[in-house]
C-alpha cells in the first residue's frame, strides 16, 4: 500500500458519476442485436437448460456465470434485455469495484479517477457488459476481491470482513470462469509474505503487524484459500438437480479432470484464434458481430482502445522500475496481477487461444498507466496526463458505433475501424 501523496480527497462520488455514465452507455439499445450473438449462441442454451433442469450444457465452463444468466432470463424474460441485462450491472460493477482497488492502493485522487476514466473508455468493459459472455462476471468478481484485501489492509479494523468478503468474491470468479486461476493465490502469498517479511514469531497464529493487523496468518489461509474453494465447489450444487448431466459419478474432482479435458480438446484452427504477443500490441480483433441484422448492418468489434492499450505498455514498464527502486508498493501489486494474469496464456495448455483472454490483463494495464499519468502530472507534465485520457475518450468515440452495434451506412462500412488486416 502506498501512503497518501497528498491529502486528496476521496474521489468516491465521482467515481459514481463514472459509473452511472457508462451504465447508461452500456444499456444504450442493448436489445440490439435483437437475436443471439457470438458466444451467446452457446451460454444462452445452457442457461435455459438450468433454467428448466433438463440438461447440463457448456460444461466445459464452471457454473456460476451461466447461473447468473439463468438469473436474467428469469427475472427479466428470455429476450435480449433478459440476456444482457446482468453483464451490464456487472460491468458496472466491475468499473466501481477496479477503480476503489487503486483508491486503496495509491490513496491518489487523480490516479483513481484516471483508472475509472480508462477503464470505462478501453473497449473490453464496455462490449461485455452488452453481451451474454461469462468474462465479464469473472473480471467484476476479481475486481470485487481485490477491491476487499486493499480496503483490509487500509482499514485493518474492517480486516475479518473485508477478507471474507475478499474470500467469496474470489471463489464466485473461479466458479465462473478458470481464467482467474493464476490470481487466485496472491492474496494469501501477499499475506504471507507480509508477515515473513514482519519477522513474527509465531507465524501461524500471531496477530500482530503488517498487512492486516487483528488477523492470524492462519485465518487468513481460511478466508482466502479454504473459502473460496468451498465457494468453488458449492457452485456445482445445481449439477445435482438436472436430468441430464454430463458429469455421471465422477465425483467433484473428476468432474474438474473432465472439464481440463474437455478446455485442452479443442484444437480446430479458429479465423479469430491469436497469440499472446499479438494480444500486447493490439493486432489481432474479433468481429463478435458483422451483418444485416435489425433492418441495418451492424457490428461489434473486440479490439483494446488503439491508444491505452499502447501507451500501457512504458506505463507499465515504468511501475516495475519504481516497485524495484522506491519500493512503490501499488505498483508492484499492479504489475504482478498483470504477470500473473498474462503469464497464465503464455504457458496454458489451450490450443486454441482468442484476445478475449486479455481482457483481464488489460485491466492491469490500465492501472498502471493511470500510476504513469498521476506521475507525469506530480512533475509538472500534467497537460501530457490530460491529453492522454482526451486521446482515450477520442478513439473510444470513434469506434462507439462498432462497440455498440449502432446502424451503419452500409455492407462495407467495417473498413472505417479496420485499420490493420489483424482487424478485419
Amino acid at each position: 500500500m502506498q501512503p497518501p501523496p497528498d491529502r486528496s480527497a476521496d474521489p468516491k462520488l465521482a467515481v459514481l458519476a463514472l459509473c452511472w455514465l457508462f451504465l447508461a452507455l452500456c444499456l444504450f439499445h442493448i436489445q440490439i442485436p435483437s437475436k443471439p450473438f457470438f458466444d451467446e449462441v452457446h451460454y444462452l442454451p445452457a442457461a435455459r437448460a438450468l433454467l428448466d433442469g433438463s440438461e447440463w450444457l457448456n460444461a466445459e465452463h464452471p457454473p456460476l456465470g451461466k447461473i447468473i444468466l439463468a438469473a436474467g432470463i428469469a427475472l427479466f424474460g428470455d429476450n435480449p434485455f433478459g440476456w444482457r441485462i446482468f453483464p451490464a450491472i456487472f460491468a458496472t460493477l466491475a468499473l466501481y469495484a477496479f477503480t476503489r482497488a487503486l483508491w486503496e492502493a495509491s490513496r491518489s485522487r487523480f490516479a483513481t479517477l484516471a483508472y475509472c476514466w480508462l477503464l470505462g473508455t478501453g473497449f473490453f468493459l464496455i462490449i461485455h457488459g452488452r453481451i451474454a459472455m461469462l468474462d465479464i462476471f469473472m473480471v467484476a468478481f476479481v475486481a470485487l476481491s481485490l477491491w476487499q484485501c486493499a480496503r483490509a489492509v487500509r482499514a485493518p479494523e474492517e480486516g475479518r470482513l473485508r477478507l471474507f468478503l475478499a474470500g467469496l468474491a474470489l471463489g464466485a470468479a473461479l466458479a465462473t470462469k478458470w481464467n482467474a486461476i493464476p490470481l487466485a493465490p496472491l492474496p494469501g502469498l501477499a499475506f504471507l509474505a507480509a508477515r515473513l517479511g514482519a519477522g513474527r514469531r509465531r507465524l501461524l497464529l500471531s496477530r500482530r503487524g503488517a498487512p492486516v493487523p487483528g488477523v492470524s496468518l492462519l485465518e487468513a489461509a481460511f478466508w482466502l484459500g479454504v473459502l473460496p474453494l468451498a465457494v468453488y465447489a458449492l457452485s456445482f450444487a445445481p449439477s445435482l438437480l438436472v436430468e441430464k448431466t454430463p458429469f455421471g459419478e465422477r465425483g467433484l474432482v473428476g468432474i474438474q479432470q473432465m472439464m481440463l479435458e474437455m478446455q485442452e480438446s479443442v484444437k480446430q484452427p479458429h479465423h479469430y484464434q491469436s497469440n499472446w504477443w499479438q494480444w500486447v500490441l493490439n493486432l489481432r480483433g474479433i468481429w463478435y458481430l458483422y451483418e444485416e441484422v435489425d433492418g441495418a448492418y451492424r457490428g461489434v468489434l473486440l479490439i483494446g482502445n488503439p491508444f491505452t492499450m499502447l501507451a500501457g505498455l512504458p506505463a507499465l514498464l515504468w511501475c516495475g522500475w519504481v516497485a524495484a527502486t522506491q519500493r512503490r508498493h501499488d505498483a508492484l501489486a499492479v504489475v504482478l496481477l498483470f504477470a500473473a494474469s498474462f503469464g497464465f496464456w503464455i504457458v496454458a495448455a489451450k490450443p486454441i487461444q482468442f484476445y478475449y483472454h486479455y481482457f483481464l490483463p488489460s485491466c492491469f494495464l490500465l492501472a498502471a498507466l493511470a500510476l504513469a499519468l498521476d506521475a507525469l502530472r506530480q512533475r509538472g507534465w500534467g497537460m501530457v496526463s490530460y491529453a492522454a485520457l482526451a486521446a482515450s475518450a477520442g478513439f473510444f468515440v470513434f469506434f462507439f458505433p462498432v462497440l455498440t452495434a449502432m446502424k451503419l451506412t452500409a455492407s462495407g462500412s467495417f473498413i472505417t475501424w479496420t485499420w490493420i488486416d489483424g482487424w478485419l
